[in-house]
């Protein structure tokens, strides 16, 4: 079992931000897989599905970033799994744009939604991918950067970018995570 969380902020105002990204590869996935996501408890809204041999759960929280722990804890806890079940799926500041790094442990670097996943967990030991965005230009502080929009003229390159997360995903559940990590590292294939 495998349950794939993807971060962000409930509402259409959010749906193209930079803090959504997470959100984006969860809704590619959805499609891909043919998961739709029409379950609407625990927290998220979200779809039990078959990938090959592994059963997964794809799941957007529906509350605000700073709570995603609550959605977290309660899928894991209604599969009967551990935090080694959970892959989440977040926007980066400290990772450059377009790029993706996948990591099993670690802090949550400032990302609130990670640190919400940590403290309702207790642990920092389950997979990230986390997705590039650098960081913001001078003068825009980190929070009015994750919840600003792409510009028009980086749509085409983030919607190429969601696509290379959901392979990032996916190639993490096929083969594991060095495999996922040699491939997607730096800028990805």
């Amino acid at each position: 079992m495998r349950i794939i969380v993807g971060l962000g902020n409930p509402g259409q105002e959010y749906t193209w931000t930079r803090h959504n990204l997470g959100y984006q590869v969860v809704a590619a996935l959805s499609e891909l897989w043919r998961i739709p996501l029409k379950r609407r408890d625990l927290d998220a809204r979200w779809g039990l599905g078959q990938v090959g041999k592994e059963s997964v759960i794809l799941a957007q929280p529906t509350t605000y970033m700073n709570l995603s722990g609550r959605a977290a804890s309660c899928l894991l806890a209604y599969c009967r799994v551990g935090p080694e079940a959970l892959v989440v799926v977040h926007d980066d500041l400290d990772v450059p744009l377009g790029r993706i790094k996948i990591m099993d442990r670690g802090g949550a670097g400032g990302h609130k939604g990670v640190l919400s996943i940590t403290d309702t967990l207790n642990t920092d030991r389950f997979l990230r991918v986390k997705l590039g965005i650098g960081r913001p230009p001078a003068g825009v502080s980190a929070e009015d950067y994750v919840l600003s929009h792409f510009a028009y003229k980086e749509v085409e390159t983030i919607v190429d970018f969601v696509v290379r997360g959901a392979r990032a995903v996916e190639t993490l559940l096929e083969v594991g995570l060095a495999a996922a990590q040699q491939r997607f590292h730096g800028n990805g294939s």
